[in-house]
């Protein structure tokens, strides 16, 4: 099950980045900073949100915002697309509700097994000492 994120939520910001680019990298802002309220959100349920926050991790501000900056690609088309790909996967991600382990007793029959295998191991190992002088 995937949730969509609708448009209106997100918000998002140019500016010109560094790197690749050729004769346009001091000219067209590129690099995309985008912003998605992740506590104020009406699209994502409260565990989903809870789960989101812990995985956004240094990018989440204060606020409960996640700030996603994509410089990957040269156009502006393209970075906004992958900015709004990396939320789409951590949404994605946030949305499986993790599986909780259930502890069980070990059987009596395993315990036994692991006893033996003790003894087993601490005989081979007691004979490999120096033969006494009885």
């Amino acid at each position: 099950m995937t949730t969509v994120i609708p448009e209106d939520e997100l918000e998002f910001h140019f500016y010109r980045a560094g790197g690749p680019g050729g004769q346009n990298v001091n000219k067209v802002s590129t690099a995309v900073q985008m912003r998605f309220d992740v506590k104020n959100s009406p699209s994502l349920t409260d565990p989903v949100k809870a789960r989101l926050m812990k995985l956004a991790g240094s990018r989440l501000t204060l606020e409960g915002v996640i700030l996603i900056t994509a410089v990957r690609h040269r156009t502006q088309e393209r970075n906004r697309a992958d900015a709004i790909e990396r939320l789409q996967a951590m949404v994605d991600e946030a949305s499986i509700r993790p599986v909780y382990r259930v502890p069980t007793r070990p059987t009596k029959a395993s315990k036994e097994r692991r006893l033996k295998a003790k003894t087993t191991r601490a005989s081979i190992k007691s004979g490999r000492g120096k033969p006494s002088l009885d």
